[in-house]
């Protein structure tokens, strides 16, 4: 169970001495299963979270998890929470994402199929207060959204003009990166913008939200100096852009610890704020509360800390030279089924190009393995039966102690598609960038491992130029790419490709920051 907190927090840009807080306890919300996301109605009267895993959500123990309610008594006490029935819940993730100023109105993240299972489109959707309890939930469709990862998270505003939300898409800086889309006066939504490089690093930010007048960002992040795996950070909006903000500041002590901290909310006009931790609770999501009188202060130190880990690893191949006791990092995690959620016998492979050095370990229930400080690396994660994938680490300091990465992978299906993200060309021409190697290489490494897959390669250009020399170029890198991953030993009859210039855009041409996630590589399964 992860602890949800929530105290008292009135200013946490000031730096102030250190106040007393008061705990509120909160038995009776905290289950033996991972409490998430907490929201407060606008009349302070009830709790809607999210509880993962819980026998009576809509799909039984594998759930990932369903909307439960708690209300304030009369003692001012918080009470045993209780499933939201039906209507918000399927058997997919279910959450809520905000209300209206008055109440009459719930945002919900992801989208709902009329059957009740987990709905195949992503986005938002939205219910409404019949008086009697809340109305099925209508889907809100957001141009160019999209989703990898099994879990949305994110944030609608009181005046319902803004959604900020973390997801993995071709577009992200790291695994998770956060975005914001804007409902217009005509009340469609914007596409989706990222956040930018200021607030994005190379990992993972998570379950973002506004204070009252969405000046002030708070979110989640593993990729910057903090006291756990994941810590609790704040930043200001310089404008209206939405890419324009101040550095990150840690919150410090006592909203930081050496556990994981994530959903922080600011309910400043009611003198607290909430969020989840996993300090003190074993690992899970718990929900505690704290109230104070005086605003909190916001730490100007940071720690490190190291807590045990609950994997097992099963191989690890040393580096090739020794390496300083004292600068060295343990990352630790693990690699599920983005499909199950089950644990799988996976390899996680840490590469460092600038020293020619590999970290390798073989995941069962999870890994835990010790890399240099001060590097970057490529990291394959790759199981039989799966896509493989690439993700990038920038380790830049002595000071952080700890990291937790866990990895998804989507199982082989006929039609799945992935994006090559790093497979690049210089521009109008068919000679490949340096960086697209070692993608390249992943793919071979996957059909290798994947025998009876046999693949299309797809490619696709923007809509500038003419269209038929856009389909002539798209067809020709295709080709280029192609042939490299036979002259690595895989047949030619598994891989066949085509040029698509053009016609099949994943975003907005409007603007370059969009028109590049146009310009791809896939591949898609089409046999297995």
């Amino acid at each position: 169970m992860r602890a949800i907190l929530v105290i008292g927090f009135y200013s946490v840009l000031q730096t102030l001495s250190a106040q007393p807080l008061t705990r509120q306890s909160l038995q009776l919300v905290n289950t033996p299963k991972d409490e998430l996301n907490p929201v407060v109605s606008p009349d302070g009267r009830s709790l809607y979270i999210t509880v993962a895993g819980h026998p009576a959500n809509s799909g039984g123990i594998k759930d990932p998890g369903d909307i439960w309610v708690s209300v304030l008594t009369e003692t001012g006490q918080w009470s045993a929470p209780v499933h939201a029935g039906p209507v918000l819940n399927d058997k997919g993730y279910n959450a809520v994402a905000g209300f209206s100023a008055d109440g009459s109105q719930l945002f919900l993240v992801n989208h709902y199929d009329p059957s009740g299972n987990t709905s195949r489109t992503q986005g938002i959707a939205v219910s409404r207060n019949t008086g009697n309890g809340w109305s099925r939930p209508e889907n809100i469709n957001i141009p160019y959204f999209q989703n990898k990862s099994d879990i949305l998270a994110g944030f609608v505003s009181a005046d319902q003009s803004v959604f900020v939300y973390s997801a993995e898409t071709y577009g992200t800086r790291g695994v998770e990166d956060l975005y914001v889309t804007l409902r217009g006066a005509d009340g469609k939504w914007s596409e989706p913008r990222n956040l930018g490089s200021t607030i994005n690093t190379q990992l993972q930010e998570l379950s973002p939200s506004l204070s009252a007048d969405g000046k002030t960002l708070y979110f989640a992040s593993n990729g910057r100096k903090g006291y756990g795996s994941f810590d609790i950070f704040s930043s200001s909006r310089l404008d209206d852009t939405w890419t324009a903000w101040t550095t990150p500041v840690n919150l410090g002590s006592p909203f930081n610890t050496e556990g994981r901290e994530e959903y922080f909310r600011n309910y400043d006009h009611a003198g607290f704020s909430i969020y989840t931790s996993t300090h003190n609770s074993d690992g899970y999501a718990n929900i505690e509360l704290f109230i104070s009188n005086d605003p909190i202060h916001r730490d100007s130190t940071i720690v490190a800390s190291v807590h045990n880990a609950p994997d097992t690893v099963t191989k690890i191949v040393p580096l090739s030279r020794s390496f300083n006791e004292d600068q060295r990092i343990r990352v630790h995690g693990k690699v599920t089924s983005s499909k199950t959620g089950e644990n799988l016998q996976a390899s996680v492979l840490f590469y460092s190009p600038e020293q020619s050095e590999t970290v390798q370990a073989t995941v069962g229930n999870g890994y835990a393995i010790l890399i240099p400080s001060t590097r970057e690396y490529n990291i394959t994660i790759e199981a039989p039966g799966y896509i493989s994938t690439m993700e990038k680490l920038n380790v830049n300091t002595y000071e952080m102690k700890e990291l937790e990465m866990n990895f998804k992978l989507q199982p082989v299906a006929m039609g799945v598609t992935v994006n090559l993200k790093d497979i690049l060309f210089e521009q109008g021409t068919t000679n490949l960038l340096t960086q697209s190697y070692p993608e390249m290489d992943l793919v071979v490494s996957f059909l290798k491992t994947n025998p009876k897959v046999k693949i299309e390669l797809a490619g696709h250009t923007d809509n500038r130029g003419i269209p038929a020399q856009n389909v002539k170029l798209s067809q020709a890198r295709v080709d280029k790419v192609r042939a490299y991953l036979i002259s690595k030993g895989v047949e030619s009859k598994r891989i066949t490709g085509k040029g698509y210039g053009g016609s099949k855009p994943i975003a907005s041409n409007d603007t370059e920051e969009t028109r590049q996630f146009n310009r791809r590589v896939e591949f898609i399964i089409r046999k297995f």
